[in-house]
């Protein structure tokens, strides 16, 4: 039987956590056909990877590429680190299923900024528009709770009623009989905020019933760490749902000393035998909106009751105290927030800049330029956040339990999805942790970090057949060089790619060569198989 390819004498790290040996890897169509010596073997394709490293493809279990997927189907930033599947639905926030006001919208919102037109409401939908366009990277999603709750109830404070409640159930069972991977949710925004832990534990059970994962950005990752694992703990043990913890860090100066006591929470909660592991990605900035600095009161009602707080003098003023009281008693604190993307032109001199600086050259105080500035991009600001400490991350990304995520979603450096000053852990995540941790600090073995970046993930969430290298599986691979991989994205310089990947195969097809993308979209949308 003639194959389609064969990669010869790489050297295999084959994502279980073993050692790496020399071998042959034989594809023939979508499949892994064998591995070994093939010199018997003929194939139309031979690539000769003598000194490079061939492991599986990275899954990034923390993606945020839901809506990119379909502005740019060939999701560079992602495909050309090595990233083959991408877990999308992330932090509560999915692009399906969805109704309602929060449909309308986004619907707006994607339409003005991008030309893209959401004609979707149920998971099969969207999975049908995927398939149709066409992807490069495989797609497996998580549902949205913050997503369900506002397409259900808005944005309200309050618990749901038992006809609401019922609701929402029926809409997650429908997803998850329609092959998501679990249920996530984002605690620190609307309308996850709101929710009660019954709440979740209520709607995890139902996860738990179809062996699906519960992930969550968790209520607070600084003062309020501590009692925010302790509430997935909870979950986790009442429902016994398997559970995630999304990017686990220490955040501010003043939590820093927190991490050993949140690893006795999370390790004495494995001890008793509940399914808890966690994600982080190798940076010491994070990433989200602007509108995160202000309190949960602020964002019940919707886009439009938001703006109008804005309008009104005696609700900035307390946003103003709420800011004042929360964040001016940290040194230095908005010299280490970022302005990353704005939508108005007349705004884009604001990205890169920090929020002192950015305001000072607006001549407005730091809280009014914070104020004016989202009230001029009707709350679509970008900001990073440069609040962790770098051995912190180290010991995090030690922990067996702890995957590689990147928390966020496929980039380019052309076209709509090329804008502004993002974070570069859209470029870099997975060779950073290469390049880093494994070749110049030694923190973890290549193997190590190869199983945290394939296997564990795909074990996780349940994706069956890919996340290692075996006979049988799908052909998801990465060839690159371990002397040259390297993240080159940086925070001044964010759009760039990595060096030393020098193949990346999505189902048997080559789909990115000698760093560039081919164009080729092998990608599949995945269901999760009960």
């Amino acid at each position: 039987m003639e194959l389609d390819l064969i990669i010869k004498a790489g050297t295999v790290v084959d994502g279980l956590g073993s050692e790496p040996y020399t071998a042959d890897i034989g594809i023939k169509g979508e499949y892994i056909q064998a591995i070994g010596r093939l010199d018997e073997q003929v194939a139309a394709r031979v690539i000769k990877a003598t000194g490079l490293v061939v492991c599986p493809g990275f899954v990034d279990i923390h993606s945020h590429s839901d809506y990119n997927l379909l502005i740019n189907p060939q999701a560079e930033s992602k495909i050309r680190q090595g990233v083959t599947t991408e877990v999308g639905g992330n932090c509560g926030y999915s692009a399906a299923p969805i109704s309602g006001e929060v449909l309308a919208e986004r619907k707006k919102q994607y339409k003005a900024q991008f030309e893209l037109e959401l004609d979707w409401q149920e998971i099969d939908e969207y999975r049908d528009r995927l398939k149709t366009q066409g992807l490069a990277v495989n797609d497996a999603p998580l549902v949205g709770h913050n997503t369900i709750r506002a397409s259900v109830m808005g944005l309200e404070d309050r618990a749901p009623t038992p006809a609401e409640m019922q609701q929402m159930e029926n809409t997650l069972q429908a997803a998850l009989n329609q092959g998501v991977f679990g249920l996530s949710s984002g605690l620190i925004y609307p309308p996850a905020c709101y929710a009660k832990t019954d709440e979740l534990i209520q709607l995890a059970k139902i996860v738990k019933k179809a062996k699906g994962v519960f992930t969550a950005h968790i209520r607070g990752e600084g003062d309020e760490l501590l009692s925010a694992l302790g509430e997935m703990v909870e979950i986790a043990r009442t429902s016994g749902v398997s559970t995630q913890i999304s990017h686990l860090k220490t955040s501010g100066e003043n939590n820093w000393n927190k991490l050993q006591a949140a690893f006795d929470i999370l390790e004495n909660a494995m001890a008793q035998g509940l399914d808890i592991s966690a994600d982080r990605y190798p940076y010491l900035a994070s990433n989200t909106g602007l509108a995160v600095l202000l309190p949960d009161w602020f964002f019940v009602g919707g886009l439009k009751a938001q703006l109008a707080r804005l309008q009104n003098m005696a609700v900035r003023e307390r946003l103003k105290e709420y800011m004042q009281t929360r964040y001016f008693k940290k040194p230095a604190y908005w010299e280490k927030v970022l302005i990353s993307r704005v939508g108005k032109p007349e705004n884009r001199r604001f990205e890169g800049q920090s929020a002192i600086q950015a305001a000072a050259n607006a001549g407005k105080n730091v809280l009014d330029f914070i104020l004016d500035l989202l009230m001029q991009e009707q709350l679509q600001v970008e900001a990073l956040y440069f609040i962790m400490h770098a051995g912190n991350l180290a010991h995090i990304l030690k922990k067996p339990y702890v995957m590689v995520g990147s928390d966020s979603a496929c980039l380019a450096d052309y076209g709509p999805l090329s804008k502004g000053k993002p974070h570069p852990r859209s470029f870099g995540t997975f060779p950073k942790i290469i390049r880093k941790y494994v070749r110049q600090e030694g923190i973890l073995s290549l193997s190590e970090a190869i199983y945290k970046m394939t296997y564990l993930p795909c074990k996780k969430l349940g994706i069956a057949n890919r996340g290692y290298l075996k006979s049988g599986n799908f052909a998801d691979m990465v060839v690159f060089d371990f002397d040259q991989i390297t993240d080159t994205a940086s925070y001044k310089d964010p759009f760039r790619y990595p060096d030393g990947i020098h193949y990346v195969i999505v189902n048997g097809q080559i789909t990115v060569e000698q760093g560039k993308h081919t164009g080729v979209l092998a990608g599949k949308v995945l269901r999760k198989v009960i």
